[in-house]
């Protein structure tokens, strides 16, 4: 126990509080159980530090531990939480909890038998989390963690706007975009964040570093993610990251699956899996025709995006078609549903129909049909339905 408190205190020192994701308010910490989830790098550590730090300032109540540490070769979950308690601890603070076989039947038993003792947890394997929680879900709330929004971006830059509602967007943006105009040269950030600021770990690497960890994050997932749930030859695993870079730098057209599934070797149902895999794992966004919540079983997706656009640039040079849909699902896909219109590029809540573009697009494709706008690139200020694609980046 005493090498892990060290290692505690260590991971401590090099955890700052300047800048603070805003879902850390979003969190009801007094919960005994809570889950932290959401991709790798988006800070769930940092997060769990920050904590810690604002916290408890009488360190021997807490205790932090990474699950893959080398104490675990021979000691589990639950010794650790017998050996916390014994000690006065009363918040465990795990990270990274896919690490550990058996994680979910020892949280749900810590949590039965130490009703004194709180527990924090992340995990960064999306497809592993999510099956493990479903056991425990009637104990834990959970919470989803994601990358950063363009406005969250910019307050890490220094720079403070408070979040617009999508109505506010839609019907107020030339008011909404000059305030934000006058502050700060928007396009130009504008174009850092899209290659460089889906991650909070921007603030501490160079551009290409950034990039490079980025397609680190491809490769864990592709690597080690999938073949944790699902039996995939390694030869399809290698076709993923190939699969990728051509979706990439392909314009956001409709896929077309039996031809990907054939480049791949494999067959129409096992693309659609591995497609649902990525999905699920933060790496794809999947468009359907209706909610993919509603889906009974998989389904061809009408359009394949990706989940942030850093994830583009560090496979390829970005299409920027898909790059501007991929901003824009982006923003949206945190709180709305959305779906594949029969016309335009985004529905959003069955409702808003969004067509997406460069400075020059036209009304053309949508002009007859209600509740449709633009969503143009290039733009500092729109005008009537034709609003600045950053703008959505600063959506609730």
């Amino acid at each position: 126990m005493n090498i892990l408190r060290r290692q505690f205190e260590i991971v401590l020192k090099q955890v700052s509080l300047k800048h603070v994701r805003e879902i850390y308010n979003e969190i009801d910490w007094n919960e005994r159980l809570i889950c932290i989830k959401g991709a790798r790098g988006v800070g769930k550590t940092t997060l769990m530090c920050q904590r810690i730090l604002q916290v408890f300032p009488d360190r021997s109540k807490v205790l932090y531990v990474a699950l893959d540490n080398i104490w675990f070769g021979n000691h589990t979950l639950v010794d650790l939480a017998d050996m916390s308690y014994k000690m006065g601890v009363t918040h465990l603070f795990l990270d990274e909890v896919h690490k550990m076989k058996g994680w979910q039947q020892q949280i749900k038993n810590i949590y039965d038998i130490y009703g004194e003792l709180n527990i924090v947890f992340t995990g960064s394997s999306l497809l592993e989390i999510d099956n493990g929680v479903a056991d425990l879900s009637r104990r834990c709330a959970v919470y989803t963690m994601q990358g950063l929004s363009f406005r969250e971006y910019l307050a890490f830059k220094g720079f403070e706007f408070s979040a617009v509602s999508l109505q506010d967007i839609l019907y107020n943006h030339i008011s909404l975009a000059n305030k934000i105009n006058e502050r700060i040269d928007v396009l130009k950030l504008f174009r850092k964040y899209v290659r460089y600021g889906a991650y909070p770990f921007y603030l501490s690497t160079t551009e290409n570093g950034y990039l490079g960890k980025v397609s680190q994050i491809i490769n864990t997932v592709i690597e080690n993610d999938i073949p944790a749930v699902e039996n995939v030859e390694y030869i399809t695993l290698q076709r993923c990251k190939q699969v990728l870079s051509i979706l990439a730098s392909q314009s956001p057209s409709p896929v077309n699956v039996k031809s990907t599934a054939e480049m791949m070797g494999v067959t129409h149902s096992q693309f659609l899996k591995i497609l649902d895999l990525l999905d699920r794992a933060q790496i794809l966004r999947l468009l359907y025709y209706k909610d993919p919540k509603e889906r009974k079983s998989l389904q061809k997706p009408q359009k394949i995006l990706f989940n942030n656009t850093s994830l583009m640039f560090a496979l390829e040079d970005a299409n920027v078609g898909k790059m501007r849909e991929t901003f824009l699902a982006s923003m949206l896909g945190r709180e709305y549903k959305l779906g594949y219109p029969l016309k335009g590029d985004l529905m959003v809540e069955g409702r808003y129909l969004i067509e997406v573009g460069g400075s020059n697009k036209k009304f053309t494709q949508i002009a007859d049909v209600p509740d449709s706008f633009l969503a143009v690139d290039d733009v500092a200020v729109g005008f009537g339905n034709k609003i600045p694609i950053w703008l959505f980046g600063f959506v609730k």
